[in-house]
């Protein structure tokens, strides 16, 4: 895995078969810079620097400032939270010669469920000349569906590349002649 925005799996493969072995297999989950260990640092950190900043307050009478701290210290640890919880979300993106499959599962669990031909899909790029590829989108038949958002513009544009490439794979249908 990419750290960061990761994309799982190898990008692009030659079909072997009709039974649907992936062309493109790929799993986007959004970016967290600090893991479950580092939180427990800066929490640690945060925590001993508002008792500390605190000490003074309280030993001249200005006890409520501690509360004020203290309040710091726990909207800053309910955002992290709120963070580590979106993480769970994901994108997963499979292409075989028979499907392209998407299941995007929010981080509240939710899951949505995309499926389509690879002959009639085809991959819509907005791009700006300025910030790079800025959104990418599935269209089957009238349907279209958002994927790769998580991805800076960078790794989209890279994402972009290699679906394409699975896609255009995939029309040509399966390889009967591939070991």
């Amino acid at each position: 895995m990419i750290p960061g925005n990761s994309l799982d799996s190898g990008m692009v493969r030659d079909v072997a078969d009709a039974s649907g072995r992936p062309v493109f297999d790929a799993t986007i989950t959004p970016h967290r810079s600090l893991g479950q260990n580092s939180f427990r640092i800066v929490m640690t950190l945060v925590c001993l620097a508002s008792v500390i900043s605190s000490i003074p307050f309280v030993v001249l009478g200005a006890w409520p400032v501690a509360g004020f701290f203290g309040i710091d210290v726990v909207a800053l640890f309910i955002a992290f939270r709120v963070n580590f919880r979106h993480a769970r979300s994901f994108e997963r993106i499979v292409v075989t010669p028979l499907e392209v499959f998407l299941r995007k599962v929010s981080h509240r669990g939710r899951e949505a469920v995309w499926r389509s031909n690879p002959a009639w899909t085809r991959l819509e790029r907005e791009a700006d000349e300025d910030f790079g590829l800025l959104g990418l989108t599935l269209v089957s038949r009238g349907r279209s569906v958002a994927v790769a958002s998580a991805l800076s513009p960078h790794e989209r544009s890279g994402f972009a590349d290699a679906l394409g490439a699975a896609l255009a794979i995939a029309r040509r249908g399966p390889d009967y002649d591939a070991p």
